[in-house]
């Protein structure tokens, strides 16, 4: 990871491009294009909200967390990477009545996927321990810092519906099947990269 330093934007900027709204929206709108448009604005909202807890549980206790469970780095990473690869393969061939996460509870996604580990995925996880143990005294920077990354990427998410108004059907299965594409390759990555990371 780039030097952050004590720049709060610079440190938002790394976490906004680590959380990537941009490229969860169109897994985020397939997974909700079912619903009703309230209900919709309703479960963006829950998901973020338990997103933006996550990421403040890992920036405070991230690293006591590991330790305590004698967890590495690479073992949030591996298992992140394993969770989006069977996301990315669901989209691409998602289940013929269920979609892409399943037969799930009220219909709706829960914690899983959108809050983790699409937004509060592995890598976001790794960059709050990692700004931490740089800086620990830029603690409360590094607050700031997160709360702004994850405001801007709650703006974008919220405007979801209107793009899926835009996209309709057939826009959103092409864009569906082309995010499970990068899914799938992203999740290889990750994989690799908690794999080469590893010291035996």
């Amino acid at each position: 990871m780039p030097e952050l330093g004590v720049n709060i934007w610079s440190a938002a900027v790394v976490l906004f491009f680590v959380m990537d709204p941009l490229g969860n929206l169109p897994v985020m709108l397939s997974l909700l294009k079912e619903m009703e448009p309230r209900r919709r604005r309703l479960v963006i909202l829950r998901e973020l909200f338990f997103a933006l807890a996550i990421l403040l549980l890992f920036l405070f206790l991230g690293q006591a967390i590991l330790d305590f469970l004698d967890l590495r780095q690479e073992s949030v990473t591996i298992a992140g990477g394993i969770v989006l690869l069977v996301i990315g393969l669901r989209m691409i061939f998602p289940l013929k009545h269920h979609g892409v996460m399943g037969d799930q509870p009220g219909g709706e996604p829960f914690l899983v996927p959108l809050a983790v580990p699409l937004i509060a995925g592995p890598s976001a996880m790794a960059t709050l321990i990692l700004m931490v143990r740089s800086a620990p005294e830029q603690l409360w920077s590094w607050l700031v810092a997160l709360l702004v990354a994850w405001l801007t990427t709650a703006v974008i998410l919220m405007m979801g519906p209107f793009l899926y108004r835009v996209l309709r059907v057939r826009g959103l299965a092409a864009v569906e099947r082309l995010m499970g594409m990068l899914l799938l390759m992203i999740a290889v990555q990750m994989v690799l990269n908690g794999i080469s990371a590893l010291q035996f």
